[in-house]
């Protein structure tokens, strides 16, 4: 007797089965009612990198425009070398030393600009195409609001802080800090005694 209740119930679960079926293949073949597709959602796409604003390059004081010394009284030097007459504080600790100067960054001939591998001369505001050349991993994730310190609106204008703002150019590793104690944890009292009747 009991199988005779369970045979209606089965077939109707299956009949309903079916239907669902049968409504989603008439619906995915396109016999539901035409209507204006939604748009895609918005992505804000990365700005190219001419869109950027950024503030201006933290230049040490006295130092830029180089131009003021580097004129043209003061003829290129171009030969590798520890710098001694001047600049004489900065230790190029950016890649294998052999393979770095200060002209492989730095204008040649307009000193108050930098260039890129294909010669191209760029401005300091945009110094972050240079480091994306090698650093190509951190200039995407830089663009993209993962790297570095960006403000402004999720899904219009931002400032995005330079490569310079926190990393050394001539030195870019950060250097070790010393670790603080960890927190202490705050004392115990026995106020709660009597708090509770």
């Amino acid at each position: 007797m009991n199988i005779s209740r369970r045979g209606p119930d089965r077939r109707g679960t299956l009949l309903l089965a079916a239907a669902f079926f049968f409504a989603g293949a008439v619906f995915s073949a396109g016999g539901a009612p035409a209507g204006p597709e939604p748009p895609p959602a918005a992505q804000p796409a990365p700005p190219a990198s001419g869109d950027l604003q950024v503030p201006a390059p933290p230049f040490s004081e006295g130092i830029y425009p180089c131009s003021q010394c580097h004129n043209k009284d003061l003829p290129v030097n171009r030969t590798r070398r520890k710098l001694e007459a001047a600049h004489d504080d900065i230790a190029l600790q950016h890649g294998p030393p052999e393979n770095r100067w200060c002209l492989d960054c730095h204008h040649a001939d307009r000193r108050d600009f930098l260039h890129l591998a294909n010669g191209e001369q760029i401005d300091f505001r945009h110094s972050y195409q240079l480091c994306g050349q090698c650093h190509g991993d951190k200039f995407r994730d830089w663009r993209a609001g993962v790297h570095g310190k960006r403000t402004g609106q999720w899904n219009g204008k931002k400032e995005y802080l330079l490569c310079v703002h926190c990393h050394n150019p001539h030195s870019p590793r950060f250097k070790p800090i010393e670790p603080l104690p960890p927190p202490q944890p705050p004392q115990r009292t026995n106020d709660w005694k009597g708090l509770i009747p």
